[in-house]
């Protein structure tokens, strides 16, 4: 006899998980443990909405950036991290075309755009630290002017020397003047003219000095929550999810990079050879799998470092804080793994020679190193 399930409230980020959708894979999954299950997928502007609709019960698992992931853990909020959303998200430092700013040490004493308190500020202050000796704006005498939102910011308005991009948006603000002057991987964009030469894809020599190196400067990575709530009353409807998203992260790899892009054509408005540059940077695609890490944990505890300077939370979240987050999804994460047909070896996970930093699986945490 089927066991009836609500329908569960969702939420797709920039349609990253479109063929979980199209294909309805979860609802499938969702089948085989007994559930007849309705989805209803929802999308959110900001991450804010979606906090709240957790904690009031109106919603039962979304994709969070890392800043409302700490908060939602320092306040101690009923969630829990389940699987790898996003990640290796490139940030660029970006001007307008004829500008003299060509380098990052062009920036003393000039103004600079970024979304406070969110990733793009986090990626510049540690590449100002790395470059410039100090992760504080102001040791530079570099104004920095909030840009609430990631498209303005790639714009460059006028009034700013220069900003901090995501990827997507830079890319779509190429055709209206903005140019690249560097990246949170460590490497120089077209409009960089300074002593390592001109031009972009030059490695910056104080990218290797970062202790998120290869990730770069930065080490970004996105997670789907989900509610405790969740996980104690229907466990195998979340253990059904992350075996659907397993074999989305699948699909999608097996499909050129182009095309993949085509799904978000309506949120990041970029043809095909731009979106595969997107596409490519991503973690998922790199991997070819969701599984979380070590390493993948440690961004939210680095990230919690940086948020206690911006003053968005009054101290770091400890190691164990981290870990505890994924307490109760770890059994599940790994019953998905092992009803996968094809996954990762576990000599996958601790590959060094890669662009993204990784580790031991989070079934594994018991053994995943002591951190301050």
């Amino acid at each position: 006899m089927f066991e009836h399930l609500a329908p569960e409230k969702l939420f797709s980020l920039e349609g990253k998980v479109g063929l979980i959708t199209g294909n309805k894979r979860f609802e499938k999954r969702a089948a085989e443990f007994g559930y007849d299950l309705t989805v209803d997928w929802r999308e959110y502007p900001t991450a804010m909405p979606m906090v709240e609709a957790i904690v009031g019960g109106n919603l039962d698992m979304g994709m969070w950036g890392n800043t409302p992931i700490i908060r939602a853990i320092s306040q101690e909020l009923p969630i829990s991290l389940m699987v790898v959303g996003e990640g290796h998200l490139r940030f660029v430092l970006a001007t307008r075309r004829g500008s003299p700013v060509h380098t990052i040490q062009d920036l003393r004493g000039k103004t600079v755009g970024a979304l406070l308190g969110g990733d793009p500020y986090n990626a510049l202050t540690q590449m100002l630290r790395f470059e410039l000796g100090s992760a504080d704006p102001r040791a530079s005498n570099i104004r920095i002017v909030n840009t609430p939102t990631l498209g303005m910011a790639a714009q460059v308005p006028t009034g700013m020397d220069a900003a901090i991009a995501i990827y997507p948006a830079f890319l779509a603000a190429e055709s209206t003047g903005t140019v690249g002057i560097m990246n949170s991987f460590g490497y120089t964009e077209a409009y960089y003219d300074g002593p390592l030469g001109k031009g972009g894809g030059i490695m910056l020599p104080s990218v290797k000095k970062s202790q998120f190196f290869p990730d770069g400067y930065y080490l970004h990575r996105s997670f789907w929550v989900v509610s405790n709530a969740l996980i104690e009353q229907q466990p195998k409807a979340v253990l059904a999810f992350l075996i659907a998203q397993e074999e989305a992260v699948a699909a999608l790899k097996a499909m050129q990079p182009g095309p993949v892009s085509q799904l978000v054509r309506q949120y990041w408005n970029l043809n095909p050879e731009q979106g595969a540059k997107v596409i490519n940077d991503d973690v998922l695609y790199i991997r070819g799998w969701a599984w979380p890490t070590e390493n993948d944990a440690r961004a939210v505890l680095e990230v919690s470092k940086f948020l206690v300077d911006s003053r968005i939370i009054e101290q770091p979240l400890t190691w164990e804080q981290v870990k505890a987050a994924f307490t109760r999804t770890a059994p599940l994460i790994k019953q998905a793994y092992e009803r996968m047909g094809s996954k990762p070896p576990a000599s996958e996970f601790t590959r060094t020679d890669v662009t993204d930093l990784r580790g031991l699986p989070v079934w594994e945490m018991d053994h995943w190193a002591e951190r301050a």
